[in-house]
């Protein structure tokens, strides 16, 4: 975070200071964790039904915390708020315009933290960058994240998650981009949203808290994405493979890995590039750090020289590994809606060829009234892409192979398995050297089943 006094913090988050020093200074991050606090840092205390966060002050002032945050005072210098959610939040709208760098944000139904951990390796080319860890997008990690930048941060990367109509302009008023791109919208939390033009609408947000020196980054291949242009101030600059978009991937193959290749095409001209990641959709998330790398300064021979260098960072997002069995498992658990199962099930494809596959899927969390025909629909695919087994795997699960069964002339087997378990014990004797395995589902759904398979079974 950028050097603040206590007197600094408390006027920002509507506070009382109790018990310190108001010219004293905070050079460290803000953290909520006390195992994470470092010397000149400041501690956040969260109340919580199980824990609360006020017992571990002490801990977090032994490790170098100059004050906390928290509902009461504690044994340090105690800034007193009524609300520490909403403290963190006010902390990070105030240091936000005081940071010299530029603020990139993403959002989308699905893709947004690998997209997001591309743009910020794109990024870093150009200077520091602080981008979050894994999925750190909501009122608590937005925050956070903003308060992890410093005075030499040039490039922030945030992504914008939504439950609700109204939750990313709650988050761009915290910490609004300059940049801005809008993914995909998808059926993820249908169920919270009641629609998918109401899921548009709240994606929207982002691109409509742009200025009008902004740029917002629209995915051409995703009408719902396309239709945003008018609502915003920003210029807007299209991606993706339609023959319009301003920065577009043309000729596209996908090698045995799944990783795609393809000419990128910009309007200074064009370049191949070969993909280190799998999935042929990460087709989508690069031409979308490409067009950021582009808005920011990189050359067309910068970004053809970057790209193929770009790596998957936050875990189990599109992990493929070889195990010493001949197995090769792509552990895609961290979790699942049927945009994303499907763009799994076709890497799945792309890259089993006349191996055996195995799609090992879980259930899909908050679809409302689209939960069965959300899973019937990937199941459906699996089995038109002729994926060879299908293991749905817990309660809820059943209609993925429901789906897969009503394809008539699917050659392959659906099995139905009662939990986690069971998946790990059927695959323990199933497996054969050169199979291919993908694991999804909704978060820690299947973690227990990619887990195993990374430890190799009980073999």
């Amino acid at each position: 975070m950028i050097a603040l006094t206590l007197a600094d913090i408390a006027r920002a988050v509507e506070g009382t200071l109790v018990g310190g020093d108001p010219e004293t200074r905070v050079t460290g991050p803000v953290e909520h964790d006390s195992r994470k606090v470092v010397p000149g840092g400041l501690f956040i205390a969260f109340p919580g039904e199980k824990v609360d966060g006020h017992e571990f002050a002490p801990a977090a002032v032994e490790r170098g915390a100059v004050a906390v945050i928290g509902l009461r005072p504690v044994d340090a210098p105690t800034i007193v708020v009524d609300d520490p959610l909403r403290a963190i939040g006010l902390l990070a709208t105030f240091v936000a315009p005081r940071l010299d760098a530029t603020i990139v944000g993403v959002t989308g139904s699905s893709g947004k933290t690998t997209t997001k951990d591309l743009i910020a390796q794109v990024v870093a080319e150009l200077g520091p960058t602080i981008a979050p860890a894994g999925s750190l997008n909501n009122e608590l990690g937005h925050p956070s994240t903003v308060l992890r930048a410093d005075e030499d941060t040039r490039f922030l990367v945030l992504e914008y998650s939504a439950r609700h109509i109204g939750d990313i302009d709650y988050l761009c008023r915290i910490a609004g981009p300059r940049i801005a791109a809008v993914l995909n919208v998808g059926t993820s939390h249908i169920g919270e949203f009641g629609s998918q033009d109401n899921i548009a609408t709240a994606k929207a947000e982002l691109v409509e808290a742009l200025p009008d020196t902004g740029l917002a980054i629209l995915n051409a291949d995703d009408p719902r994405v396309r239709a945003m242009a008018p609502r915003t101030r920003a210029r807007v600059l299209l991606v993706g493979e339609a023959a319009d978009a301003d920065v577009r991937a043309e000729a596209v193959t996908v090698d045995d890995r799944g990783r795609a290749a393809f000419t990128l095409v910009t309007p200074e001209g064009s370049t191949p590039v070969a993909l280190g990641v799998s999935g042929r959709h990460q087709v989508g998330n690069v031409l979308v750090a490409a067009a950021v790398g582009r808005e920011l300064g990189l050359s067309l021979a910068q970004l053809g020289d970057i790209l193929p260098r770009l790596r998957l960072v936050s875990a189990r997002r599109m992990d493929v590994f070889d195990r010493r069995d001949g197995v090769t498992v792509i552990d895609d658990s961290y979790n699942a809606n049927p945009a994303s199962m499907s763009a799994a099930v076709r890497a799945l494809a792309d890259m089993s060829g006349k191996r055996r596959s195995w799609a090992v899927l879980g259930y899909m969390a908050e679809l409302g009234a689209e939960e069965v025909p959300g899973h019937e629909s990937v199941g459906r695919l699996a089995a038109e892409l002729g994926v060879d087994r299908l293991v749905a795997v817990g309660d809820g699960a059943g209609p993925l192979a429901d789906g897969a069964e009503k394809v008539a002339d699917w050659a392959g087997e659906a099995v139905r398995v009662t939990d986690q378990e069971a998946a790990i014990a059927l695959l323990d004797g199933a497996l054969s050297p050169g199979d291919v395995v993908l694991v999804k589902g909704s978060r820690y759904r299947t973690w227990q089943v990619a887990d195993a398979l990374r430890e190799g079974l009980s073999a």
